[in-house]
Parts: structure tokens; sequence; C-alpha cells
């Protein structure tokens, strides 16, 4: 893989706590990261995206008045959408199975519970940046593809693109 030239991303950070965004930009400032932009909620993480090329957002799931999986789903799925493959990393406290699933379903690259460590956020910010999943298009789901493995058992039906069956394009 690939050096990562972490002085060249562009980052949003999208959290209603200041001292989490202090602190996240912070981890970022530490890997060498230096264009960093902040959001207090998900509708003001949207108009800065509609003026700025960002490379990854880091967002929070609970905030108000528009929160994570709003967000998120309103980035993958508005027709105004200023970047529907744009990689986000979930942060939450919220970290049951019922809201880790319910940020994969809106679209979210990665996810990461709190407490955060610099090393979680670093391993997640690497995923996004080397990650080759595809994007996938439903009648409910559009964003990165949710399977992160192909089984070697698996004797069901193949819906992947680079299966050997015949698969409809994607159209945004």
């Amino acid at each position: 893989m690939a050096a990562v030239q972490y002085d060249l991303l562009k980052i949003l950070i999208v959290d209603d706590s200041k001292p989490m965004r202090i602190m996240l930009s912070e981890i970022f400032r530490s890997l060498g990261c230096r264009d960093l932009r902040q959001a207090g909620d998900g509708t003001e993480a949207l108009q800065i995206l509609r003026k700025t090329t960002i490379d990854v957002v880091v967002t929070d799931l609970a905030m108000a008045p528009m929160d994570g999986i709003k967000f998120v789903r309103e980035l993958r799925n508005a027709p105004d959408s200023p970047n529907k493959f744009l990689p986000v990393i979930m942060i939450t406290g919220h970290a049951t199975g019922r809201r880790v699933a319910e940020a994969r379903d809106a679209g979210v690259n990665e996810f990461l519970a709190k407490p955060i460590t610099a090393a979680g956020v670093l391993d997640r910010l690497r995923r996004v940046i080397s990650s080759n999943r595809s994007f996938a298009k439903s009648d409910d789901y559009f964003g990165p593809d949710r399977r992160r493995r192909t089984s070697q058992t698996y004797r069901g039906p193949l819906r992947r693109r680079t299966d050997h069956c015949a698969v409809g394009s994607i159209e945004l």
C-alpha cells in the first residue's frame, strides 16, 4: 500500500460537541493533516460540502437538529448531494447493534465507538482511504457495498458485479 499523504487530506469533522471536534482535530493534526473543517450538525456539514471539496467526513451519530444518520442519508441520496461517494466515518457513544446497523444501512463507510483513541481514528481513516469497496444501489439503499468479505463456502445466488452473472449497471 502506498504511503498516505495526510497533509493533503481535507477532512470535515461534524459533531455538536465542541470539545469532541477539538479532540478529533488534534488527532488529525498529529497525523499531519492540515486542512480541517468543522460543523456542529448535519445541516451545517451539507452547507460546507456544497462550498468546499472534502476528502473524508468524520461525523457523530447523535446531534440536533440533523443527526449523523440523516446527514449520511442526505449525502448519499439527495438529488443535490455535493458528493454521494464521499467516505464517511461515524463516531458514537451509542454503539448498540441496532445503531451500528442503522449507520451501515444509511451508507456509512466505517464506524467507531466512543471512547475513541488516536489508533482507532487512524485505523478507520486508513480503511476509508485504502478501501476499494464499490458502491451499491438498490430501491432502498445507496452507499458502500456492505459485504466486506467473500465466503468460500457460500452457495447462494451470486450478486456482485465481479460474479459471473449479469448485473445491471448503477445509475445515479
